[in-house]
């Protein structure tokens, strides 16, 4: 392994003064509560986490609490937050703290790091911030600061590069008076991966790093991290079949367990227009077309065409499903695009 520069001291003291020091998950040491607030900050933004959080934890103020709940419950408080398999991985991963660790967190994160939902970056997260273990984590942001700070220009789309990687995060980690500088190194790192060290233009100016910094020094931070391997993106078509009754009322289904909202209520889907409206068949019900939309995923492109239907008691039901009424809704677990398509239907 090559030379290691000392940062943990500067990236310490930097975010005592200047990092972000006043969000509710920093003001605890509750495994619980950080917890939540990891797996609430993968791929969402702290502005958007900060009021599900405070609304969550009034619904499900402990372990024992949430994993008590229905899933459907828990999918209804995680509404509008997206990448639902996170909240069905957070609702499993409590039921498995309380059946097989007593309503304990474990306290060192490879142990952590086995419960569902928790990859090794977040375990380390949880365990530093908690317990003050000495483990590093590698999120999005770390990566960044990391790679560029070492001039890491291995391709991280190898595995064999990602464990170089953390064998030399480890490295750096601080080496002394462990209970306060663990959760103030990596929540620095991450402060300065949000603030400073962002993917484009980087504030290097005021980096503590900057004299250490090897991307700096070669003048091309933005190059870091390497990674070959792109996601691949493709489109999809799903048309919604908006069955409303007399009342009001709306049928919905709830999707597989697996797949897009897995879990979550919808109205049913169907790959063809012509399917949709072979499924209504023998009844003479209109098909009104509402104005499609595009609702973009990490991986794909999702246009949506909703098909709205007035539905006649008499007739049955085409397609399974239960109806709800717009009071109903709120306690459903629902993707946003879904949720603001009800609200506004005409």
């Amino acid at each position: 392994m090559r030379d290691i520069p000392e940062i943990a001291t500067d990236v310490v003291r930097w975010q005592a003064v200047h990092g972000r020091n006043h969000l509710p998950w920093q003001q605890t040491r509750d495994p619980y509560r950080v917890w939540l607030s990891e797996i609430m900050l993968q791929q969402t933004q702290v502005v958007t986490v900060l009021g599900y959080y405070e609304r969550f934890l009034a619904r499900f103020p402990d372990v024992q609490s949430l994993a008590a709940a229905e899933e459907g419950e828990v999918l209804a408080f995680w509404s509008g937050l997206g990448y639902y398999s996170r909240a069905r991985n957070l609702h499993r991963c409590a039921q498995q703290i309380v059946d097989l660790h007593g309503g304990e967190f474990p306290q060192n994160a490879e142990r952590l790091a086995q419960l569902p939902g928790i990859g090794r970056s977040t375990a380390g997260a949880i365990t530093s911030f908690c317990f003050s273990e000495r483990v590093p984590i590698l999120d999005a942001n770390v990566r960044r600061v990391l790679t560029r700070v070492l001039g890491f220009t291995a391709d991280l789309a190898l595995a064999k590069n990602e464990r170089l990687l953390w064998d030399q995060a480890q490295a750096l980690l601080p080496v002394s008076d462990l209970y306060s500088a663990m959760p103030r190194y990596t929540q620095g790192l991450m402060d300065l991966g949000a603030t400073v060290c962002t993917p484009k233009k980087p504030v290097c100016m005021v980096c503590p790093l900057s004299r250490q910094c090897k991307a700096r020094h070669d003048g091309d931070p933005e190059r870091y991290p390497v990674r070959t391997r792109k996601l691949s993106r493709r489109a999809e078509s799903w048309w919604l079949m908006l069955l409303q009754d007399g009342n009001g009322r709306v049928l919905l289904q709830r999707r597989p367990s697996t797949g897009i909202w897995a879990g979550l209520h919808c109205p049913p889907v169907f790959t063809e227009r012509s399917a949709l409206q072979a499924a209504l068949a023998p009844q003479p019900a209109p098909l009104e077309d509402l104005e499609g939309f595009l609702h973009v995923l990490t991986h794909r492109d999702l246009h949506l065409h909703p098909v709205q239907i007035v539905w006649e008691a008499q007739w049955g039901t085409p397609v399974e499903g239960a109806w709800f009424s717009a009071s109903d809704w709120e306690r459903l677990g629902m993707s946003t695009p879904i949720r603001k398509l009800l609200k506004n239907l005409p």
